[in-house]
């Protein structure tokens, strides 16, 4: 998929994907009565990337990794030979605003921050290093924006 694509997903199932979907069901039924709409929002957007990613060959090896009290990554994911480091927004109209120009540089040194305590830890390079966000619109169906190399660390 190009940088900067829209993909309008067609949520077709194979058999195994079932499992995944009726699980992620269950999870956000759970976290609607937990969190907030809004966390839970973003939680649902969070389970549609990671399922997007994985049909585009990504291998998502940790979601929400928080190795400090200010610093987060929604998605790590290999894709190929690189370490890709995603963050997901979520928002269930585009109408004031699309979803991924909420990341602003505060936001981006946060998630450095936790993609250089991860790659320290994994022993990866920094030149192996990229940092994608995925915007979703929850239209019906949701639309999905995956940006790459959306900014530098």
């Amino acid at each position: 998929m190009e940088t900067g694509s829209r993909q309008r997903t067609n949520w077709t199932l194979k058999p195994g994907q079932l499992l995944w979907k009726l699980s992620d069901r269950a999870r956000q039924h759970r976290q609607a009565h937990v969190l907030n709409a809004t966390a839970a929002l973003g939680k649902r957007g969070e389970d549609l990337a990671h399922r997007y990613l994985q049909r585009a060959g990504f291998q998502v090896v940790a979601r929400n990794y928080k190795p400090g009290q200010d610093s987060e990554v929604d998605i790590v994911a290999w894709h190929g030979e690189l370490l890709v480091f995603v963050e997901v927004k979520t928002r269930t109209s585009d109408e004031h605003s699309a979803p991924e120009r909420n990341v602003g540089p505060e936001k981006e040194r946060h998630i450095v921050r936790a993609a250089r305590a991860y790659a320290t830890r994994a022993g990866v390079a920094w030149d192996y290093v990229r940092f994608d966000i995925i915007s979703i619109v929850m239209n019906n169906p949701p639309t999905i924006a995956h940006y790459q190399n959306a900014f530098f660390g």
